[in-house]
């Protein structure tokens, strides 16, 4: 399917590994260039330099922390620099720990907050303005079922995400007379170190072995295996064209029928 991608330029957060990293790749492919943004340098630079060598598009790798709100808006400006106009925010960064209320502290709701629902918000703040006045844009905010299916488990990334699928909608209405739309994507479990992560954080707290928590999560999923990311970043790719001209406004859930409420 030809998605009419190519000459965009779009900026991703969280890109130089899992699911961040495979959207960049694809968006690439489809020949977007791609300014990357994640915190750890020499990780995103190797990121980018592979996939310029396997798609011929131009990345260019910044490393800033999204809490950083004057690094964020240097780093957006540096990616205007070197890009020109941002068509594309795929909002991607954020890394909840697991945990129920008893053992998040004030410090893990801050951090969290700062980085996930903050650091979306902050770069739609500085990315949409210019959208609208173009007349196009897309912005893609990967959040997470949670949001709408909240665990006890997960209670810190569960709130961040509801709030982030209420950020969605409400962005989408503002922005849709100029064109510029507003999708969330939300993964279920997702074969990447992140979900690696999780596991190894929710079977510290259930008393299981990591494989047997593994298990557990897979055995929720209705087709019963693990997604990949680049099931997600062809859905997100998908979303950034034209094609998906008339979606705005919702949440896409990705999970191989995992998610069980309306």
């Amino acid at each position: 399917m030809e998605l009419g991608l190519k000459g965009r330029t779009a900026l991703v957060t969280g890109a130089s590994m899992g699911i961040g990293r495979a959207i960049a790749r694809e968006l690439a492919a489809e020949g977007v260039a791609v300014a990357m943004l994640a915190r750890g340098a020499d990780r995103l630079a190797e990121a980018a330099a592979a996939i310029t060598a396997e798609t011929g598009s131009r990345t260019v790798p910044i490393a800033v922390d999204l809490v950083d709100e004057a690094a964020l808006g240097t780093a957006v400006a540096q990616a205007q620099a070197a890009l020109g106009a941002i068509d594309i925010l795929v909002n991607n960064a954020g890394a909840t720990p697991m945990g129920r209320i008893a053992d998040s502290d004030d410090a893990t709701w801050r951090k969290s907050i700062d980085l996930k629902l903050m650091g979306y918000m902050r770069c739609a703040r500085l990315l949409v303005p210019p959208m609208r006045a173009r007349r196009w844009g897309r912005v893609i905010n990967i959040i997470g079922r949670s949001g709408h299916q909240p665990r006890a488990t997960y209670i810190v990334g569960s709130s961040v995400n509801a709030s982030l699928l209420s950020f969605t909608h409400a962005l989408a209405q503002d922005c849709a007379p100029d064109n510029v739309l507003v999708v969330g994507v939300n993964p279920g479990p997702i074969a990447t170190p992140r979900w690696d992560a999780l596991v190894a954080q929710g079977a510290a707290g259930s008393g299981r072995d990591p494989a047997a928590e593994n298990a557990a999560a897979i055995g929720s999923v209705a087709m019963g295996r693990l997604g990949t990311a680049e099931e997600v970043s062809g859905l997100v790719a998908f979303l950034c064209s034209d094609r998906a001209g008339f979606i705005t406004g919702t949440n896409i859930d990705i999970d191989g029928g995992g998610t069980r409420c309306i």
